[in-house]
């Protein structure tokens, strides 16, 4: 049942408020009220629209309260709580790492592997001539209520990889069991951009939509390129932190 047509199960054994909590729930997922920008509706039109007491629908609100993912502002009503995931830029940590140790589980949207031709840019980046074939990985990653990131990866084809492995462990884990390649620098470049229509569509947003862009070169321990990387994140759930220390 979608979440418009919700109706309060009258026959149920379950208590009105478990009913109105779980409403709540997908209700917060919508997009229009999980960025925190936009109010939920009030308790009492709640309460009058599925025909039970204020105090019940209070109840199941304060129960999301209470897990942090909804405040509530005196007099004026309840709001999602933005959950914006914070990362740092002085420190190399792989995604998956860096999410479970926030306590989030990371979830592999789509994986695409095939090899391409690279444009020139993406040659010149991993030092190859431009009939060099490459492996290219695609893949959109996040969490269970949202999709955080769409990166494009092309690998120089000294790796020596298939395309059969499995892309869904850590990469530059499986990089190193498997291939012996241990990366050692990134050198990145980030910038805001709007979102063309294929990263709108990947990641459940709008055209035009802010997102941040990051390329990187990742080389190994000879400074030899490994990848070039482009990821895009939805500005809504990603921020980068840096501290800058000041010269004296």
């Amino acid at each position: 049942m979608q979440v418009k047509d919700f109706k309060i199960d009258l026959k149920s054994s379950i208590p009105y408020h478990v009913q109105v909590e779980k409403y709540l729930r997908d209700l917060i997922r919508i997009k229009e009220y999980a960025s925190g920008e936009s109010f939920l509706p009030k308790e009492d039109s709640l309460a009058k629209r599925f025909g039970i007491s204020r105090n019940t629908v209070r109840q199941a609100i304060d129960k999301l309260v209470q897990e942090g993912l909804v405040e509530r502002k005196r007099g004026v009503g309840s709001k999602v709580v933005a959950q914006n995931i914070s990362t740092r830029l002085d420190q190399w940590i792989s995604f998956t790492k860096e999410m479970r140790d926030k306590g989030i589980e990371v979830v592999e949207y789509s994986v695409k592997v095939g090899f391409i031709l690279p444009e020139e840019r993406i040659a010149k980046a991993l030092n190859l001539s431009n009939d060099a074939e490459v492996c290219c990985m695609e893949r959109v990653r996040g969490a269970k209520d949202a999709k955080y990131l769409f990166s494009i990866s092309y690998f120089h084809p000294r790796i020596g990889l298939t395309g059969k492995e499995n892309f869904y462990q850590p990469l530059y884990e499986m990089l190193e069991k498997e291939f012996n390649v241990i990366v050692a620098i990134s050198k990145e470049k980030l910038k805001a951009v709007a979102a063309p229509i294929e990263i709108s569509k990947a990641l459940g947003i709008k055209k035009g939509d802010p997102v941040l862009k990051r390329e990187r070169v990742v080389l190994d321990q000879g400074d030899r390129p490994v990848e070039y990387n482009v990821v895009y994140y939805a500005t809504d759930y990603f921020s980068y932190d840096i501290d800058i220390r000041r010269e004296l």
